[in-house]
């Protein structure tokens, strides 16, 4: 028996592992997420990287009067658009780790 065999095969798993995980993670840059807050008056798009792509603004939320709804209503679209944008990706990620936790990753 090959002494460090083990080793050798352990490291073959790694490399498969890490080369599917930026597979996956190339693809999220490429898949979207969308959220939305104020019953639809802001839509934000973000894509798997955590990158916001869009935000859309119906133009009756847009008062003068009160500018401070129209940035909460942004920042909740944002925040959700985010943790779906990190739901995705840890889903994806758990498919090619099954499970388990790697530093660093996300």
């Amino acid at each position: 028996m090959k002494k460090g065999g083990g080793l050798g095969q352990m490291m073959k798993q790694a490399q498969k592992m890490q080369a599917k995980i930026m597979k996956i993670q190339e693809e999220m840059g490429e898949r979207s997420v969308e959220a939305s807050a104020g019953g639809g008056m802001v839509t934000v798009t973000a894509n798997g990287k955590q990158e916001v792509l869009s935000i859309r603004i119906e133009p009756e939320v847009v008062d003068p009067e009160d500018v401070e709804m129209l940035q909460d209503l942004v920042a909740a679209a944002v925040n959700e658009a985010l943790k779906k944008a990190q739901e995705m990706m840890a889903e994806e990620m758990a498919k090619v780790t099954g499970g388990m936790s790697i530093p660093g990753l996300m």
